[in-house]
This record gives C-alpha cells, sequence and structure tokens, in this order.
C-alpha cells in the first residue's frame, strides 16, 4: 500500500516489530479475505449511528479500572456485567447490556489520524485516506450508488444531520447522494408541495420543467454541472408528495413505544426506522446536534462531567431501536452500526476532559444477520493498546457491505481511474459463519 494509508490502521508488518505476531495470526483468522469464497449477510438496510466528537471507548463500551478527574487514569464510571458471561459495559448503558447477545462489539477499531476531527470523520466515513485529486464516496453513498432505493417512493440515502462532504458520494456524482433533515417534526426542506397547489396544476408545472430540463441538457455529454443539477430537481420532484411526507408523522406512533426510544436522539432512530421499513437503504442519524452535556461526544473539560447524560440517551435510542426492530421481525434486514471519529485516552487532562486517541476504539453492530453475542478484539488494561483481532476503517466498512450482499472485490471509477471499493479491507469473517 502506499504512504497515504499511513492514516490507517497498524499495518502487519508493524504489529510483528511490536512483538504482536500473536495478534496477527488471531485478526488474520477472522477475516473475510482468507477465503477464496465471500461471505454475505442478509441485511437490506443500514442504520448509521453517528457519535460525532469521538466517543470514549474507556467510558461506554471498553471500560476499565475506575480513575479519577486528577491523577488516576482509567474509566469515568462503574461497569456492569452484560447478557455476554465476563463481558462488561459502563454503568450507564444497562439496556444495551441486557441486549448484548444481539450485538457485536468491536473493541479495536483503529486508525492514525489523532487530532484533526475533520479528517479522522472522513475516513471513518469513506473508509479511505484523505487525497488531493479524488473525493472518495461515503459508506452511505456507497450503498446507494450499489443497491439503489428500496422504493419508487422513498431515496436511496438520508441524513439526519447536518450535510458535510464526508457523508457525500464524491466522485459518484449526485446520484448516489442523501436527502437531508435536522428537525424530525418537519422532514427534509423543500420537498413539500406548497399549501393550495391541486395535483392537476403540480402536474402540468412539473411537466413544464421536465420540458425545460430536457431541452437544457440537449448536447450536453458526461457529467456537467446543469446535469447534476437537473438530477438533484428531478429527484425532489420525485420524493415531493404524501407517500414520502407521511414517513415523517412520528405522532402516528404509540407513546409507550415512542418512549421507549427516549430522548431526540432516539427519536432520530425511530424515524431512521420507519425510513428503513419504507426501502431507504442507509440512514445515518447523527446524535451531537444539540449538545445536551454542553459538548457532545468531545468531552473535553466540562463535557466530561456531564457525558453520562449523554451516554443515557446513547443506551435508550439504540435499546429501543433493537427491541422495535425484533418485535416486528425486521431486525435480522437491518444493520445497525456506530461510528465514531476516535476514542479518548484513559488519562484526564488538566480540565477534567480527555484527549483523543485513535490506537484503539470502540464501536457497536446489531442485527443485519451477524452472528450476534460476540466481541471482536482486546485492548490493555487502559484500553490503549491492541492486544488482540485489531479491526481497520477499512475492515470495518467491508463488514458492512458484505453484511449487505455488497463485495469488497468492486472497482468503482473515478472518472476513467479505477478505485476499490475499501482500502484493501475485508470483512470480519467470524460474524457470518
Amino acid at each position: 500500500m502506499s504512504d497515504s494509508n499511513d492514516q490507517f490502521s497498524i499495518n502487519r508488518r508493524e504489529i510483528f516489530k511490536a512483538g504482536l505476531a500473536g495478534a496477527l495470526t488471531s485478526s488474520g483468522s477472522l477475516l473475510a479475505g482468507t477465503s477464496n469464497q465471500e461471505i454475505f449477510g442478509k441485511a437490506k438496510s443500514c442504520i448509521f449511528l453517528w457519535l460525532g466528537g469521538g466517543a470514549s471507548q474507556i467510558d461506554t463500551f471498553d471500560p476499565k479500572r475506575v480513575g479519577d478527574l486528577k491523577k488516576q487514569p482509567g474509566s469515568a464510571y462503574k461497569s456492569i456485567e452484560t447478557a455476554l458471561t465476563g463481558i462488561q459495559l459502563c454503568e450507564y448503558l444497562p439496556r444495551t447490556a441486557r441486549l448484548m447477545e444481539r450485538c457485536v462489539l468491536i473493541r479495536t477499531l483503529n486508525h492514525r489520524v489523532i487530532d484533526e476531527h475533520g479528517i479522522a470523520t472522513n475516513i471513518v466515513h469513506t473508509g479511505h485516506p484523505t487525497s488531493e485529486t479524488v473525493v472518495y464516496p461515503s459508506i452511505g453513498s456507497i450503498v446507494a450508488h450499489q443497491l439503489g432505493a428500496g422504493s419508487d417512493h422513498v431515496p436511496a440515502y438520508v441524513l439526519i444531520g447536518y450535510p458535510n462532504n464526508s457523508r457525500g458520494p464524491g466522485f459518484l456524482g449526485s446520484r448516489a447522494g442523501y436527502v437531508y433533515l435536522t428537525d424530525t417534526k418537519a422532514g427534509p426542506a423543500g420537498l413539500s408541495t406548497p399549501m393550495g397547489l391541486h395535483a392537476d396544476r403540480k402536474q402540468r408545472r412539473d411537466m413544464l420543467l421536465n420540458r425545460m430540463q430536457t431541452t437544457g441538457l440537449a448536447g450536453q455529454k458526461g457529467e456537467t454541472a446543469l446535469a447534476d443539477y437537473v438530477t438533484v430537481a428531478r429527484e425532489s420532484q420525485r420524493l415531493a408528495g404524501e407517500d414520502f411526507g407521511k414517513i415523517f408523522h412520528l405522532e402516528t406512533e404509540s407513546v409507550a413505544l415512542r418512549a421507549s426510544y427516549g430522548g431526540e436522539f432516539g427519536q432520530r432512530c425511530l424515524l431512521a426506522r420507519r425510513l428503513v421499513e419504507s426501502g431507504v437503504r442507509f440512514v445515518e442519524v447523527s446524535h451531537n446536534l444539540n449538545f445536551i452535556n454542553g459538548t457532545g461526544w468531545d468531552t473535553h473539560n466540562d463535557g466530561q462531567l456531564r457525558q453520562h447524560v449523554l451516554i443515557q440517551e446513547l443506551d435508550n435510542a439504540i435499546a429501543g431501536l433493537i427491541e422495535d426492530l425484533e418485535r416486528r421481525g425486521q431486525l435480522d434486514s437491518t444493520l445497525i452500526a456506530l461510528g465514531t471519529e476516535f476514542g479518548r485516552p484513559a488519562e484526564f487532562d488538566s480540565g477534567g476532559g480527555r484527549g483523543h486517541q485513535s490506537t484503539a476504539f470502540s464501536v457497536i453492530m446489531a442485527g443485519g444477520g451477524l452472528r450476534t453475542g460476540q466481541v471482536v478484539g482486546r485492548t490493555d488494561e487502559l484500553s490503549k493498546k491492541i492486544l488482540e483481532e485489531p479491526v481497520s476503517v477499512p475492515d470495518y466498512h467491508s463488514t458492512i457491505l458484505a453484511a449487505m450482499g455488497i463485495s469488497s472485490r468492486i472497482e468503482l471509477k473515478a472518472g476513467d481511474r479505477p478505485v476499490p471499493i475499501t482500502e484493501g479491507g475485508q470483512a470480519i469473517r467470524k460474524l457470518f459463519i
């Protein structure tokens, strides 16, 4: 691999140099690439939960000894037992702990970017190092490009959060882009039919607009700014209407169900469930829009003191989503995957918060037909160094794609240039067999 891959995980050669040959052997036995036959799951859609800011693994999914905010490094909270024997989570994740048999816990995700949130966010979303010449597509756009929408009335990809290039289609173009919203009550901006506009009048307007678009595109070749604009406009026309709009009416759900999902983030997850069951292939749900602890997951200084409020909201949202999908018989066909740009070190800084750590951090997956009830990877006594089963970001992307029946051997095209769908990633084999 080229030097640009230095932003990714510790490579095999470095593992040997560090005296961790056992970790390499263990990890290699887990990856689908050790067999010529690819293995796929049965997910039809993915809900990607984004914990922007860098969620602390040692305070959530990889707890260690309890430290303090001054001198002693360690977890900020006590740990509790889970449904998996010998596996513990933070005390503020009780509902998730009871559901761990339905989850996969990955404790050894890693890459090399430490102090730059934007670059780390881009890597975790695209699975590629940043480049001066190529804008890589996000995992959501790759899924949209490969599978398309599951219904004529919905888009393939919805972002519940703020728009950003890291979430976008990159060289795949607008057809693999997203529809976004930040308010679950209002739905996507600009897709509502104006008040008083009757169906026949709307149809005449659409016909006129289509003629103008066709005339404007006549004689143009390939991808142009105008062609891209027309694609987006026509997609908006397709989605503007009652069929897509009614998905956002959360008030049609029972009070008890909505309560089971918890706060604002939970309501976004409930909306994500409604979107995927309507045919949306990929929904990203951002957790850090409202900063209920003051800083979101970027827990420097005072944000650490109220981090437990975030963790509690996360617990209710994850548990509510898993339980709801399972009740509806949709858990095996819906993959839930967590994402965050990096983790946090065991040491506390002078302000009582934590810095950044990318050498090892945690995510969970659930559903998607995976063999759940498993833990991937093990870290040292402070959750800083990987002892077993390192998982790179491309490996994680390959696992998500495999769960959705998408091959990691596919080559995409950036103009005339072939680009691998992941940067050498291999799906975690034991999650499929």
